[in-house]
């Protein structure tokens, strides 16, 4: 059994709660018992809820909005903005904050796809939208705003997010146990295509024995996932199955520019990211070591293989845990009556991740960086990957758990990354995913190890326009000659 170095833990999410609640209550003097009993008056006299009744986290909650009246009037306000967006009590059966509470009760103990009333029919859809709907409800715009927040939406509310960490928490523990994966779950995914089980990708079904086992579930052999370039160091696999986003030049400050975004650095019409902030303080001798160079992410829905490899090889650096939000930006499609995950470029830079920092030799340093998203908040590393440990490409680099998930790679200017994958046709472009930005092309889905990029050798200045034609072209020539996308 591989053992992983995982980056929560059940009893620093209590602490951060605990410590926000303390903080925050005017009665921390009181003994648990006596807080508690205030603390079930306030649920029946200003909620109208039986508090006993009620879930542990959902207590958690019930707790946190007595010690914080103001985040109660935020939550009632992203509920009644949620409900103006979709009336619907089939896809939106939360609409108040009695209902909201009996909402959360069920969705911390039932399987992803049980969680809405009459979903689609393929389990990835379920799920998809099961995850989108929980953030729906507080990603919507509140009059709350804090300058160092990626949005003024609730989930970025610090005392707000420390809940949704603990609920991430508990829901991740139930989906630990047996009762979480049954053979009617089993069925239900094997009969989905998109999670490709009936093609033999994957390990016995008997290995499964929790839904968190199967969604980390291993490949068959190797062979199931071939490695683009072997023996070319040039060539970048795609670290994981998933959907290429795009190329994004670095400046000479270290930060990139995204057109439309609904946060960061606000210059004109575009927004500024920082290298800095997604790298995190503990490796600040790295802050400037991507200047000049591209940043580059791929978006792995819930029915890709979610263990990530090395795409490309060298020698480790550094690695490191960065825990924050858990958040996830969703819109409502009111044509299509879908909830829409939007992997737009930006808020990765507050969001749980992990970093490795790898040399390449010739062609420099790469940063690897594995990105929770939505109720992904575990991101875990092989128990190998450590300073000084040498990888090939191809080599596995961790896993994520339940959820869908993002992976950043920068590259420095000398390695002259060009995107190689190649773009889609609009046929296939999923109608659960909104373009992030009208500069980027919409890619070609890929399978881990496919060929996903190229390093020329030659500075990136020039080069991000380069290989988004040269994606366009090779998508051209896929459609004319019959290829198509896995």
């Amino acid at each position: 059994m591989v053992s992983f170095q995982t980056i929560y833990k059940s009893d620093i999410v209590a602490s951060v709660l605990l410590a926000l609640i303390i903080v925050a209550a005017p009665s921390s003097h009181l003994s648990a018992r006596q807080a508690d009993s205030q603390v079930a008056e306030y649920a029946r006299t200003v909620l109208g809820t039986n508090y006993n009744e009620h879930e542990r986290i959902t207590q958690d909650l019930i707790k946190m909005l007595s010690a914080n009246p103001d985040v109660k009037g935020y939550l009632e306000q992203s509920i009644a903005e949620a409900k103006k967006l979709n009336p619907d009590l089939h896809t939106n059966p939360a609409q108040s904050l009695n209902q909201y509470l009996t909402y959360i009760d069920g969705a911390s103990r039932l399987i992803p796809q049980q969680i809405l009333h009459n979903p689609p029919d393929l389990i990835r859809d379920q799920i998809l939208q099961s995850i989108c709907y929980f953030y729906f409800l507080v990603d919507q715009p509140i009059s709350w705003s804090d300058p160092s927040a990626f949005s003024n939406r609730l989930q970025y509310h610090p005392v707000f997010s420390a809940w949704m960490l603990a609920f991430a928490e508990t829901w991740g523990a139930y989906l630990d146990t047996p009762q979480s994966f049954t053979d009617e779950t089993y069925r239900g995914f094997y009969n989905d295509p998109n999670f490709r089980l009936a093609r033999g990708d994957y390990e016995a079904r008997s290995n499964w024995n929790s839904f968190n086992r199967f969604f980390a579930r291993y490949l068959a052999t190797p062979a199931k996932r071939p490695i683009a370039g072997v023996g070319d160091t040039s060539i970048v696999a795609s670290p994981a199955d998933s959907v290429p986003q795009g190329v994004w030049p670095i400046d000479n400050s270290g930060r990139i520019m995204v057109e439309n975004a609904s946060a960061g650095l606000r210059v004109k019409n575009t927004r500024y990211f920082k290298i800095s902030d997604l790298l995190g303080d503990d490796l600040k001798e790295y802050h400037n070591a991507f200047n000049n160079g591209v940043l580059t992410h791929t978006f792995l829905n819930v029915y890709d293989y979610h263990r990530y490899h090395f795409p490309v090889g060298g020698v480790v650096r550094a690695k490191k845990i960065i825990q924050q939000n858990v958040a996830l930006e969703v819109s409502w499609d009111a044509n299509k009556r879908v909830y829409v995950p939007i992997d737009s470029t930006g808020w990765q830079f507050t969001q749980t991740r992990g970093v490795v920092i790898i040399d390449m030799g010739e062609f420099g340093l790469a940063a690897l960086i594995p990105m929770g998203m939505a109720q992904v908040s575990s991101v875990n590393f092989e128990t190998r990957v450590a300073p000084g440990a040498s990888f090939r490409k191809g080599d596995m680099l961790g896993n994520f758990l339940f959820g869908g998930s993002d992976f950043i790679v920068l590259f420095q200017s000398k390695a002259g990354f060009e995107m190689r994958a190649k773009v889609a046709k609009a046929v296939n472009v999923s109608p659960y995913r909104l373009p992030q930005t009208s500069d980027q092309p919409t890619y070609q889905h890929l399978l881990m190890g496919g060929l996903y990029g190229q390093m020329t050798g030659e500075s990136s200045d020039n080069l991000v326009v380069g290989s988004i034609v040269q994606g366009v072209i090779l998508g051209f020539f896929s459609t004319l000659f019959g290829g198509s996308s896995n």
